[in-house]
């Protein structure tokens, strides 16, 4: 058995609704210090629900998460910016500020969290960009002159700013072609073995799931259904899960992996 300390977060019995609609129903969720975990599940199995249950982003109705120990569903706001302190979060959406640069996007938790100089918070930007596989030439640009791979990796650089222990990633490679999907893949792999980085990952792109992640839970009924490993987890013999993954996109994404596990 492993020690409880282990486990980053310890989601128990969770409820939540959105508009009078049950979303999950007593959901229980361990995270592993260290591991990626891919969160899955059909439309409408709540899976952005759930991340921003996690992120207090949304109240449940009742049941517990904890993270780095804490409690965050009864926390004080003190308490919760603390632990917010040592997460980064990468939205769909990138939701960069387009009036600023990329630079100053990256800059922006610094100023807001750190007693650092300008000079410093500068030069951290500039290497947790560099971390992100760009160049600081598309550092002084502005969102909209980026490609959609660079605000993404825009996006991931602002994220690791503050250097969290765990990290959120929401349809990370969403809206990218397959071969900027696969160096983001890359990526997330990289910046987690540099940076011991725990990594939750809410995608539908099956080519990550195999690629990235150490464990995937799957949510279906408003529960975890699953969590497993991709190669266990595709002969699951839950109906849910064999029709997510049975079409034709899943089998070629599993045989394109199938021989690397």
């Amino acid at each position: 058995m492993k020690n409880q300390q282990e486990n980053i977060i310890e989601i128990k019995n969770l409820i939540t609704s959105l508009g009078g609609a049950v979303i999950h129903k007593k959901l229980n969720l361990n995270v592993k210090k260290g591991e990626v975990l891919g969160i899955v599940g059909g439309s409408g199995s709540g899976k952005t629900t759930l991340l921003r249950a996690i992120l207090s982003l949304l109240k449940p109705d009742s049941g517990s998460i904890r993270i780095f120990g804490k409690e965050i569903t009864t926390a004080s706001p003190k308490t919760l910016l603390e632990i917010q302190k040592r997460w980064g979060v990468l939205f769909q959406s990138n939701a960069l500020f387009s009036s600023l640069t990329l630079l100053e996007n990256v800059m922006f938790p610094l100023k807001e969290h750190t007693h650092l100089n300008e000079k410093s918070r500068r030069d951290l930007a500039l290497l947790k960009i560099g971390l992100a596989g760009l160049s600081a030439e598309a550092a002084v640009k502005y969102p909209a002159e980026l490609s959609g791979g660079m605000q993404k990796r825009g996006g991931l650089a602002r994220a690791i700013v503050l250097d969290p222990e765990l990290l959120f990633l929401d349809e990370p490679t969403a809206g990218l072609d397959p071969e900027t999907a696969a160096g983001f893949d890359e990526l997330i792999l990289n910046l987690q073995s540099t940076m011991g980085l725990t990594i939750v990952m809410v995608t539908h792109d099956l080519d990550s799931l195999w690629k990235v992640t150490n464990r995937v839970a799957f949510l279906g009924d408003g529960v975890v259904l699953s969590v497993e490993s991709m190669p266990e987890l595709v002969k699951n013999k839950n109906p849910l899960i064999q029709e997510f993954f049975g079409g034709p996109r899943g089998r070629a994404a599993e045989e394109g992996y199938g021989h690397k596990h």
